[in-house]
C-alpha cells in the first residue's frame, strides 16, 4: 500500500503582509549592507583628510581626473567603487559634504562609480563561483573601466 503525503496548506498573503515583509527585507539590507559601507566611506575620507593623504592623492590623480573636469581626490571615490558601489557613493558624498566636490562634479562621477561598481566583490562572488578562468578577469575589468570612462566623459559634456 502506498504511503500518501499529507497535504500542505499554502497560505495566501495579502498585499499588506507582502509590503511589510518587503519592508523588513529592505531594512535588513540597508542596515546590514549599505550602512556599513557608507559609514566606512565617511571614515575613510576623514582619515585621508587628517593624514594629509587626500592632498597627495589629489596631486597624483589630478592630471587624469581633469579630463573629466574633476579634482584628483575624486579618484578615491572611483577606487572605493571598485570594492563597493555603496562605499564609492559614500566616499563621493563625503567629498560633497566637506565641500571638495560640487553637484556638477558629483553628477559626472556617479555613473563612473556605478559602472565599475563592486568589481572586486563580483570577482569573488560570481566569476570564481561559476568557474571563469582568472586570465579573463583583466578583460572584464577593462570593460567596466572603459564603460565608466565613456559615461563620465559624456556626463561632462551633458552637465
Amino acid at each position: 500500500m502506498a504511503v500518501t503525503q499529507p497535504e500542505v496548506k499554502k497560505t495566501k498573503k495579502n498585499i499588506l503582509d507582502l509590503f511589510v515583509e518587503g519592508g523588513r527585507k529592505g531594512w535588513a539590507t540597508g542596515i546590514n549592507t549599505m550602512l556599513p559601507n557608507i559609514c566606512f566611506a565617511f571614515v575613510l575620507i576623514n582619515i585621508l583628510e587628517l593624514t594629509g593623504l587626500s592632498k597627495a592623492i589629489g596631486i597624483i590623480f589630478n592630471p587624469v581626473m581633469l579630463i573629466f573636469d574633476l579634482p584628483g581626490i575624486a579618484a578615491t571615490a572611483l577606487a572605493a567603487g571598485f570594492f563597493s558601489m555603496g562605499g564609492g557613493a559614500g566616499v563621493a558624498m563625503g567629498l560633497v559634504t566637506n565641500g571638495t566636490l560640487t553637484a556638477r562634479e558629483l553628477a559626472i562621477l556617479l555613473p563612473g562609480i556605478y559602472l565599475v561598481g563592486a568589481t572586486i566583490q563580483y570577482m569573488g562572488r560570481l566569476l570564481a563561483t561559476i568557474g571563469i578562468k582568472s586570465k579573463y578577469y583583466p578583460h572584464l575589468f577593462l570593460i567596466c573601466i572603459i564603460n565608466a570612462v565613456i559615461a563620465m566623459f559624456l556626463m561632462k559634456l551633458i552637465v
